[in-house]
């Protein structure tokens, strides 16, 4: 997406309260309503949305979001940051003030803040929302990640987590999500900042832990350290320290003495008092509420792994804590939060949605901007595969293959092997496997492929290009951290410099017609290393931006998050990961085939869409398989494919293990072949929905509680999701090829089978059997489902004038169709077009009225034909087009599926046009 100055808050009417007089202890906090919150009392009322009082500011952004700022020393920030780049607000709310206490109403919340008491705390700040039929008081806590306040019990799986030390679930009865395992033969370390220090002296330092044996950790506090003996505790135990710390902040750690004897699995830190008891954590309910969000990857996962959390709550509340992060300037660089020289400072945002998950997500999208615009080819079939291919591989042999088969191919993915010096790192085409790189690119984009190149950011000092890094810089690149049997130059990615002069070795190939950037981020000893930032989030907003700046829909895809090359797995950044969708496609990267681990794919996808990403890519197939030479079994090959044709990405990708249709016998070769088929056809629905996401923050694939959340099974049906609102989706995680049975939870309402027609009523779970030619895919009863009827060999091939419209029986319904160039820039400055279909039904029949297009853009079809199947329906009595009877042998009815299908013929899409049957 185009990255440029975001717009700055347009303020409305400052009031400022002038209120230093009144004070009031936490006391005097009024109680909690025994109903749903309503207007405030009598007393002093004005209408605006920004609110001052003293230190403290409110920003009413939306009925459910509201900024919350304190400044100790009167200084507000204005500038957008990394994360909430804009915060513009034109409405009003309604403020009072009575008896001591702020009262700020948005007619979807109710604020109430003790005046001039100081930073805001779970005391002095509650906030009243209803969720579903339920009021909730909300005290939001203010502990950052990797920091932790004074008196205060700190999640250690929100620490910085350095070298192995793991977020782990294992072990019941944790508090938050999870803990911190210290795993044995590891060097891992738990690091935080520790804030509020009152003075200096003796202080207790708590950890929550357990141990199956005595264990001795080591705590330090800046360049104090102390040994801590653990007795051995099946169960989670406490233990205290006393420590020497200085007043106010000091960076403290926990880890092993001995790594060869470690196994400790720390719960949470705090500091007090000596003598005054470890502090309970705050609100461990909220905490477990929390539906999920993401973490950096799930290299080398075969099942499912503990996730951070996202926004979305049960509770119906989130605080995004934004203290930290970096101020993002209109030129697209960085500058850090000002020095407060030790006043206290809070910058924060807090979500309360209550049960409309879908506003929370559109609260989150309007604050920090839209996920990045995909081009069409992105949504269509993509082949990697970990292996060292020549060109002529794939000129002579894998292209022709995908041909042969019918199978549509859109990108290409050229893995690592294709580098020289260096295969890992080198920045030359190898020129055994590629003598005439240009050639092949020429070649591939005749073919209707992009071409998508693996990098690792470093680069081997005997690298002939090394030599260009080092005159643009001056001096030599720092060395290390590269899994390379030399030395390498690593990069600092957050210094202008360095990264100019990172990408200027991507430009040769990129002048040769290179599409896209696989800036694989795993390994190596680069690093973003800026206060402020996510480095993940930073990196792949260069390479974003940089395509962007080409002309291209710009979007980055890697790990996402956390910590960038240099920094452990669950490294977390106090930034987060709330960026990311302005420029990520996330990758879940170098996962293990399993059948649990296919089970848990759809869940994190889903997961992911709770903190504003969207677009998710597996590796179809799974990156590893220990199995007889690297094969799947049949089941499972045809399953990760059915995945993946209803997923927003589906690339196949390996290492080294086969993943194409033809590698596998007939049953799977044929599924496979079929749901690849289908993936392609699904493109303009696919497109459809990827623009809705980036309008409006929606993920394509949605979990069942953003549609039904007063549905309880809607919280607990992790195996199957919504692409888009009205297309039902349960993968198949159970081995076997006949029967396969597969528990699916039906919303209320109608669902009709795509595959086999049957219809299923909610709500309630049901038993759904499937081969492996079938999957479990259901479209709601007046649902609408495009797809593109005639055959292609990529997605660009030729415009959209054969579309197949699915319609469901039964209810009514619509789905309007988006449709612009599918690359460039021309959709934001008007060039697209909309397509509405509605379908309804008047108790003998029923009709789908297809509107006229809307817009326009280049080499748009002028005419367009329409195949309609009627799903779930009987014997029509009648078929009309336009009110008039439908020609002999345009239409056809199946008995077996109850489908009846209608053909209208070239129409022009500038019409309106109608389909009706008769029963």
């Amino acid at each position: 997406m185009s990255v440029t100055a975001p717009r700055l808050l347009t303020l409305a009417v400052i009031l400022t309260l002038g209120l230093s007089s009144l004070t009031a202890s936490a006391a005097d906090l009024p109680p909690p309503p025994t109903a749903a919150p309503t207007a405030p009392a009598a007393g002093t009322t004005t209408a605006t949305n920004i609110v001052v009082d003293g230190r403290a500011r409110f920003q009413v952004l939306s009925p459910t979001l509201v900024r919350l700022e304190y400044a100790q020393d009167g200084r507000f920030e204005d500038r957008p940051t990394f994360n909430a780049v804009s915060r513009h607000a034109p409405l009003a709310v309604r403020t009072s003030v009575d008896n001591g206490t702020l009262t700020i109403t948005t007619g979807r919340m109710v604020l109430r803040y003790l005046v001039s008491s100081g930073p805001f705390t779970q005391d002095n700040l509650q906030i009243y929302l209803d969720v579903g039929a339920v009021p909730v008081i909300a005290r939001p806590s203010w502990s950052l990640p990797g920091s932790c306040e004074f008196r205060t019990a700190c999640e250690a799986e929100t620490a910085e987590l350095r070298d192995g030390a793991e977020f782990a679930t294992d072990q019941a009865g944790f508090t938050g999500r999870g803990y911190t395992a210290l795993r044995d033969r590891t060097d891992g370390r738990i690091g935080w900042q520790q804030h509020g220090i009152p003075s200096a002296g003796d202080h207790a330092v708590h950890l929550r832990y357990s141990a199956a044996q005595p264990r001795t950790v080591v705590l330090t506090a800046g360049d104090q350290t102390v040994d801590v003996d653990l007795p051995a505790s099946a169960d989670w135990s406490t233990a205290a320290a006393t420590l020497p710390l200085p007043a106010g902040d000091v960076p403290m750690s926990v880890r092993c003495k001995d790594s060869d004897q470690c196994g400790v699995n720390v719960d949470s830190v705090a500091v007090t008092e000596v003598g005054e008891p470890d502090p309970a954590v705050a609100d461990p309910a909220h905490a477990a509420a929390n539906l999920g969000g993401w973490r950096r990857s799930l290299d080398n996962a075969d099942g499912p792994r503990p996730l951070y959390e996202g926004l979305l709550s049960r509770d119906g509340w989130y605080l995004l804590n934004d203290t930290a992060t970096a101020i993002l300037k209109p030129d697209f660089t960085l500058d850090q939060r000002p020095a407060r020289a030790g006043s206290a400072y809070q910058d924060g945002y807090f979500f309360g949605y209550g049960h409309d998950y879908r506003q929370g997500l559109a609260d989150l999208h309007d604050l920090t901007g839209p996920a990045v615009e995909l081009p069409r080819w992105a949504l269509g079939n993509w082949f990697s595969r970990y292996y060292p291919y020549s060109e002529a591989d794939y000129r002579d042999t894998i292209l022709p293959a995908f041909r042969a088969n019918h199978v549509p191919l859109d990108a290409l993915v050229v893995d690592t092997d294709f580098k020289s010096p260096n295969q890992w790192n080198g920045w030359e085409w190898n020129p055994e496997r590629f003598p005439d790189p240009q050639g092949f690119l020429d070649w591939a984009h005749d073919q209707g492929l992009r071409v998508s190149l693996n990098i690792h950011p470093s680069i081997a000092l005997r690298d002939p290009r090394y030599q260009e890094v080092r005159d643009a810089l001056g001096h030599d690149l720092p060395t290390g951290g590269c899994p390379l049997p030399e030395l390498c130059g690593v990069f600092d990615l957050t210094d202008p410099a360095q990264a100019e002069a990172y990408f200027a070795l991507h430009q040769p190939f990129e002048d040769q017609g290179v599409d896209n950037w696989w800036a694989d981020t795993c390994c190596d000893g680069s690093v973003a290393q800026a206060p402020g930032i996510s480095p993940d989030s930073w990196i792949n907003a260069l390479y974003a931006r940089r395509a962007d700046q080409r002309g291209q829909r710009g979007f980055s895809w890697n790990r996402t998050g956390s910590g960038y090359t240099g920094y452990g797995e669950s490294a977390i950044f106090p930034a987060g990961p709330w960026a990311d969708h302005r420029y990520s496609v996330d990758t879940s990267m170098d996962t293990v085939s399993t059948w649990s681990l296919l089970a848990f794919a759809a869940h994190y996808t889903v997961a992911r869409g709770n903190i504003g990403i969207p677009f998710e890519s597996h590796d179809i197939g799974a990156h590893n398989y220990g199995g007889d030479g690297n094969r799947l079994p049949d089941d499972l090959y045809a399953r990760w494919i059915q995945f993946g044709a209803f997923q927003p990405i589906l690339r196949l990708h390996s290492n080294h293990g086969y993943r194409l249709p033809w590698d596998y016998p007939p049953d799977a070769a044929a599924a496979g072949r079929k749901f690849m088929q289908l993936r392609e056809a699904l493109v303009p629905y696919l497109y459809t929905l990827a623009r809705q996401a980036h309008d409006t923050g929606l993920p394509m694939c949605r979990g069942m509680y953003l549609n039904y959340p007063d549905q309880e099974n809607a919280y607990h049906a992790d195996g199957q999701y919504l692409l888009g609102d009205d297309l039902l989706v349960a993968p198949v995680t159970t081995q076997g090829v006949r029967d396969v049975p597969t528990t699916v939870w039906f919303p209320p309402g109608t669902w009709v089978d795509y595959f086999t027609g049957e219809r299923h009523i909610g709500p309630g779970t049901q038993t759904v059997r499937t081969d492996l030619q079938t999957m479990p895919v259901f479209l709601r009863a007046g649902g609408v489902l495009p797809t593109r009827t005639d055959e292609v060999d990529y997605a660009d091939q030729r415009p959209l004038d054969q579309v197949t419209l699915d319609v469901a029986t039964g209810g009514s319904g619509g789905f309007t169709l988006y449709e612009d160039s599918g690359e460039g820039h021309g959709a934001r400055n008007g060039e697209s077009a909309t397509t509405a279909t509605t379908y309804a039904e008047n108790g003998r029949g029923g009709t789908l009225t297809i509107a006229a297009r809307r817009g326009g853009f280049p080499d748009a079809a002028a005419n367009r034909a329409w195949t309609v199947r009627f799903r779930d329906t009987g014997p029509p009595r009648s078929v009309r087009v336009n009110g008039v009877a439908a020609a002999e042998g345009s239409w056809t009815y199946d008995a077996a599926s109850r489908t009846l299908t209608v053909r209208t013929g070239s129409l022009p899409a500038g019409t309106s046009a109608t389909v009706a049957f008769g029963g």
